[in-house]
């Protein structure tokens, strides 16, 4: 197994569990217990399934560029948006409760939502300017 063809994944992977690290350290400090207790999308899962959709995007993007290297970009627009699509179907419940506790859930939701995008982003980069 060719671990260099796959490094990007890994990238997702340590990147994913970093910012899960951190992210529950600060919500220790700033977020209520009770707040994250009643969160609808707990932070270690909001992290596994942003992490999952990033990974195949990312594998996705991987198989393109070895068929059509030109099509890299569109497949990455394509891919992102579908993945903004489900995450506004994940979203939904969120929007609708009106507890004191929904705009932290809010904001957690588009923190991770964010950071995934931006990784996803900087390794679209990185195999859009990898020479073969």
């Amino acid at each position: 197994m060719n671990f260099k063809k796959y490094s990007n994944l890994f990238i997702v992977l340590i990147a994913a569990i970093a910012g899960l690290i951190v992210h529950k350290a600060l919500s220790y400090f700033i977020i209520p217990k009770e707040f994250e207790d009643q969160f609808v999308y707990s932070i270690p899962l909001l992290y596994l399934l942003f992490m999952v959709f990033s990974m195949v995007i990312v594998y996705i993007l991987m198989k393109v560029k070895e068929v059509m290297m030109n099509s890299v970009g569109y497949a990455f627009l394509a891919f992102t948006t579908l993945k903004m699509a489900i995450a506004y179907l994940l979203l939904r419940p969120i929007i609708h409760i009106h507890l004191p506790k929904t705009p932290t859930e809010k904001m957690n939701f588009f923190v991770v939502f964010i950071y995934f995008l931006a990784i996803e982003t900087i390794l679209t980069i990185r195999i859009l300017n990898n020479k073969q």
